[in-house]
């Protein structure tokens, strides 16, 4: 691992907090110190700490990690352990893969930034607050290209029906002035994460809070007013306002796995009316005395808004099963490599 020279900076700069100061021993805090993934490659990661910037090559050997874990590092920048997360955002790999895919860790605040123009879908906000919500991370929706849109604040309005405490802020990214509201979430030491598919004005958000040119931005297309994907990795940035930013690449597909807790938190409106019904095992079909369907009759809960409750309950479900096959087949087969190890040492002992 080589060091590079780096600014000096502090632990609480850099997001250091009690969650992780109370992991730590006293010999580790006087042999080791803290490190903090700044960004993800093919080949490896960044690390920043206060001795300053260093690199961590891929290893076998090494825990799944990503940007915005904390880990421990001995004198000569060798990796030593990876500290329990406060926060992780995961999600299925894309595709037919099997696979989980870590988005970033240890998060205070989640922005889930959805354009206002004709790329805005509620039941894709609802598909990022569940994420959001499993991770027990505070989440606030941005609706980005308000100077886009003729209709901003109905939009608005559609989006804090889903929840009354949510916390909404509208804004022209391109416009400093209109993002001065989501800074009273980035204090120092603060970590705050961009979220949100392809196209929907992330990196133009990013390049306004922090003042630069930060992340390469593309044109609206004409054909469907998406934006160009542009952010291919994630990346951490310190704001001038003092909190920590991760950006993280577009979306096109976020398919969700173990987020029944998040599922519930963000459909809490639907969950508390399945304790009316008169069946503990209602569908919420045609079943008599139904109080979601009859929420539904009321206009009090829209039919869109139940539709994506029961497929997002389902695909959390099947992916969640799915990967748990994968993890029991990995860990039976690591299990199986140890015996073999260990039996072909005992046999090289016996010659």
């Amino acid at each position: 691992m080589n060091t590079q020279t780096h600014s000096t900076i502090s632990l609480h700069n850099l997001g250091w907090n009690i969650h992780f100061q109370q992991q730590l021993t006293l010999e580790e805090l006087e042999q080791f110190q803290p490190a903090r993934i700044i960004a993800h490659h093919r080949n490896g990661y960044t690390l920043l700490s206060e001795q300053g910037e260093s690199t961590l090559a891929m290893h076998h050997n090494l825990p799944s990690m990503t940007v915005g874990d904390w880990l421990l590092v001995d004198n000569d920048q060798q990796y030593v352990r990876l500290l329990d997360r406060h926060s992780l955002f995961s999600r299925k790999a894309a595709g037919s893969k099997v696979a989980e895919q870590l988005i970033t860790a240890n998060i205070d605040t989640a922005f889930i930034v959805c354009s206002l123009n004709d790329d805005f879908n509620l039941s894709r906000i609802e598909r990022y607050l569940t994420l959001v919500n499993q991770a027990g991370v505070e989440p606030v929706i941005v609706l980005s290209k308000q100077d886009l849109c003729a209709n901003a604040q109905d939009k608005r309005q559609q989006v804090q029906a889903l929840d009354p405490m949510l916390m909404i802020e509208s804004v022209n990214g391109l416009d400093s002035d209109s993002c001065q509201g989501i800074l009273s979430w980035c204090g120092k030491g603060k970590t705050v994460a961009f979220i949100g598919s392809s196209g929907v004005g992330k990196s133009t958000l990013v390049n306004t809070l922090m003042g630069v040119q930060a992340q390469v931005t593309g044109s609206i297309r004409e054909d469907d007013s998406k934006g160009r994907h542009t952010t291919t990795s994630r990346s951490l940035h310190f704001m001038p306002a003092g909190a920590i930013l991760i950006d993280t690449p577009g979306m096109r597909e976020l398919q969700l796995a173990d987020c029944a807790d998040g599922v519930a938190e963000t459909f809490s409106d639907i969950e508390s009316l399945a304790e009316q019904c008169r069946f503990s095992d209602c569908q919420h079909q045609q079943e008599p005395d139904c109080a979601i369907q009859l929420a539904i009759e009321n206009g009090d809960i829209e039919q869109r808004r139940l539709t994506s409750y029961f497929k997002l309950l389902r695909e959390q479900e099947r992916n969640g099963a799915t990967l748990a096959q994968q993890r029991s087949k990995f860990k039976q087969q690591t299990k199986m490599y140890r015996s073999v190890q260990s039996q072909s040492r005992h046999n090289k002992k016996g010659y």
